[in-house]
């Protein structure tokens, strides 16, 4: 049994001494150590330093070192060659030959690295630094084409950035844009006014809603720009942009000179039963591409019709409106105008469909005739009620199944009325071939027996109509057809 000692002597030279066992006391075999030269730290403990120092702790646990013990290779899985091979600074030179440690027996798995952020990474070698695989921050992803600006095309002074409520990027829904022109009416939340478009050279009308600070924009413009933004129909209104400022929200509309109900003001006498019967079909036309998109517009009434100057009848102002639910049918009573809204709204029906909307119809159709309001509640539902029961006749359980059981079925409240002929109240339907019998089908007061508007199209009423009507696309004008134009007014009012 021996070991080997490294002494320094007076004359800088190293002497090497073979000691036997003294006093039962030695050490392992072929263990070798070396003594610290005038104090400084040994090459071991220099070694462990600069590791410490570069990528954390190396560490083996007790329990692993015990289980391990028959190592080789003693300086921390280091071979003797390779820690002879390390500069001072704990780099490896380059041209020293190809020798490359081994961790032999001392498994990598159950050495624990605490790696650090250090700029000395040459003391890993390839092995190392393979196992390691220092995750660095990605790259920023490339911007996507879609964000490409319109006009980067070598310009020096790039448009701002800006996001239209259709998206991308693009010169839409900006307030500079648009030119604000004369004031055309003014709502409880929002005024509509006449603009102009810079970017399409055309005149527009601008909805401008205002925000509350608190509020933030209302439920029902909200409601109607996602529904139109998928309404794309010749007889419903083009919403072309949203321009969204601090204190208000901008509706685009394509501009449309004049309503129904201006257009009845300026004829007060009725208007030419020709053109009724374009703008009823136009009506229809409109009202069936919503219906079979499941959209019940909710306030047809002729302040809601567009026409413009050659004749095109376009539903606007979809506030109201709402996406008919499956399986849910509870919707609010409080919808269209008192005089447009039908006896089983009034009555407090909150499980309406599509027929809703084609009472209005009805009633639209007969003032078109007559120039005149058919059923003008003055005071509140009940007086409503009153006017239609006068002529409709009061309903019961017989004709109306469940009618008893609406909220606002109150027998006190509802005096009896037979049923009257509508061409008897109203004669001027009788001018127009099938006028009675269409007003009827779209007056009845059970919404189950009203007429829908696809049948409502096909009703002899319009025999007198181009076929061709029928197949035209969603995006086309009636007017497109050869021989459908508007005729002169016979009644007009001069102001």
């Amino acid at each position: 049994m021996y070991f080997t000692v490294d002494k320094n002597n007076s004359s800088g030279s190293s002497t090497t001494q073979s000691l036997g066992m003294k006093d039962g006391v030695g050490l392992p075999p072929a263990v070798t150590m070396r003594e610290k030269k005038s104090g400084a730290l040994s090459r071991m403990q220099k070694l462990r330093k600069r590791l410490s120092h570069s990528f954390g702790r190396l560490s083996i646990s007790k329990e692993e070192s015990d289980e391990h013990n028959h190592a080789k290779l003693p300086y921390n899985g280091y071979s003797e060659e390779f820690l002879d091979r390390l500069e001072p600074n704990g780099n490896i030179p380059a041209g020293k030959g190809d020798i490359r440690y081994e961790w032999n027996s001392v498994s990598r798995d159950r050495v624990k690295r605490q790696l650090s952020v250090s700029s000395d990474s040459k003391l890993l070698d390839d092995d190392i630094r393979e196992e390691t695989k220092v995750i660095l921050r990605p790259k920023k992803p490339p911007r996507p084409k879609s964000e490409v600006l319109l006009n980067d095309q070598g310009s020096e002074h790039r448009r701002a950035k800006r996001f239209s409520a259709f998206g991308g990027d693009s010169p839409f829904g900006k307030s500079e844009a648009y030119i604000k022109l004369e004031q055309l009416g003014e709502g409880s939340y929002a005024t509509v006014y006449k603009g102009f478009s810079n970017l399409k050279n055309q005149v527009v009308a601008l909805k401008e809603i205002r925000l509350q600070e608190e509020e933030g924009a209302p439920f029902t413009a909200i409601r109607e720009a996602s529904l139109l933004k998928e309404l794309k129909h010749a007889n419903i209104v083009t919403l072309h942009d949203i321009v969204h400022t601090r204190t208000t929200l901008t509706f685009v509309f394509e501009y449309v000179h004049t309503d129904l109900s201006q257009y009845l003001e300026r004829h007060s006498g009725g208007l030419d039963p020709r053109n009724v019967r374009l703008f009823l079909f136009q009506l229809l036309r409109g009202l069936s591409y919503c219906h079979k998109r499941r959209v019940l517009h909710r306030d047809v009434k002729p302040q809601n019709l567009l026409i413009s100057e050659m004749g095109e009848l376009k539903l606007a102002d979809f506030g109201l409106a709402r996406a008919k639910s499956v399986p849910s049918h509870t919707y609010s009573h409080e919808v269209v105008t008192l005089w447009y809204r039908p006896p089983d709204v009034l009555l407090g029906s909150t499980e309406y469909s599509t027929s809703l909307d084609m009472w209005g119809v009805g009633c639209i159709f007969v003032e078109m005739i007559t120039g005149v309001a058919i059923f003008p509640g003055v005071r509140d539902t009940y007086d409503q009620l009153h006017k239609i029961f006068k002529v409709l006749g009061t309903p019961t359980e017989e004709d109306w199944e469940g009618v008893s059981r609406l909220p606002g079925y109150k027998p006190p409240k509802l005096t009896q009325y037979k049923p009257k002929k509508l061409g008897l109240v109203w004669p001027r339907l009788h001018d127009v071939l099938h006028g009675e019998s269409m007003a009827t089908a779209l007056l009845q007061l059970n919404p189950n027996n009203r007429l829908g508007a696809d049948d409502a199209m096909v009703h002899p009423y319009f025999a007198g109509l181009p076929k061709k009507l029928l197949e035209l696309p969603d995006d086309a004008s009636i007017f497109t057809v050869e021989g459908i134009h508007i005729y002169p007014e016979p009644y007009a009012t001069l102001k």
